[in-house]
C-alpha cells in the first residue's frame, strides 16, 4: 500500500450538524473531488470543521491545526457552491490557506446532486468562469450526480 494521504474538511457553517455521509462515501468510492485519489491509496480525513459561520472564521486557524496534524490538501465541501446563495467567501479561503499555510486546497468533495445541479443551471448561478472551475471537480456525469441526489 502507498503512503497515508492525509486531508481536511472544511465544510459550510450553514451545514453545521452534517455529519458528512455524502462525503465519507465519496472519499470511499473516489468520487467527485476524490476522484484524484488512487483507489488503492490510503487517504486518511484527520481534520473535520465548518468555516466558523460568515466571513469564515475558523478559516483563519484551522487549517493550521489540520497542517500540524499532517494534513496536505483542504477540501472544502460541495455544499459551498450547491447552497443557495453559494459561498461568496470561496476564492478567499482557497487564496489565503493556500497563501499562509502553503496547503492545496480544492473546492469540492462528494458529487454535485442531480436537484442542485438543475436549480445551479436554471439560475445560471455557475455562469462566470470562476465558478465552472469551482465545479469542475464536483460535476460528474447525470448517473453519478443522481445517486447523490
Amino acid at each position: 500500500m502507498k503512503n497515508t494521504k492525509k486531508i481536511g474538511i472544511i465544510i459550510c457553517d450553514r451545514y453545521r450538524s452534517c455529519a458528512g455521509g455524502k462525503c465519507f462515501r465519496a472519499l470511499r468510492e473516489r468520487e467527485g473531488a476524490f476522484d484524484i485519489y488512487d483507489k488503492e491509496e490510503n487517504v486518511e480525513v484527520v481534520g473535520y470543521t465548518n468555516c466558523g459561520g460568515c466571513p469564515g472564521g475558523n478559516i483563519e486557524y484551522a487549517p493550521e491545526e489540520m497542517k500540524n496534524n499532517g494534513v496536505e490538501t483542504i477540501h472544502f465541501a460541495t455544499g459551498f457552491v450547491v447552497g443557495y446563495p453559494p459561498c461568496p467567501y470561496i476564492d478567499h479561503f482557497k487564496r489565503f490557506i493556500e497563501e499562509k499555510y502553503d496547503m492545496n486546497v480544492i473546492v469540492g468533495t462528494h458529487p454535485i446532486p442531480q436537484k442542485y445541479f438543475i436549480t445551479h443551471t436554471n439560475l445560471g448561478t455557475w455562469q462566470l468562469e470562476e465558478w465552472k472551475g469551482f465545479i469542475k471537480p464536483t460535476i460528474s456525469d447525470e448517473k453519478t450526480r443522481l445517486a447523490y441526489d
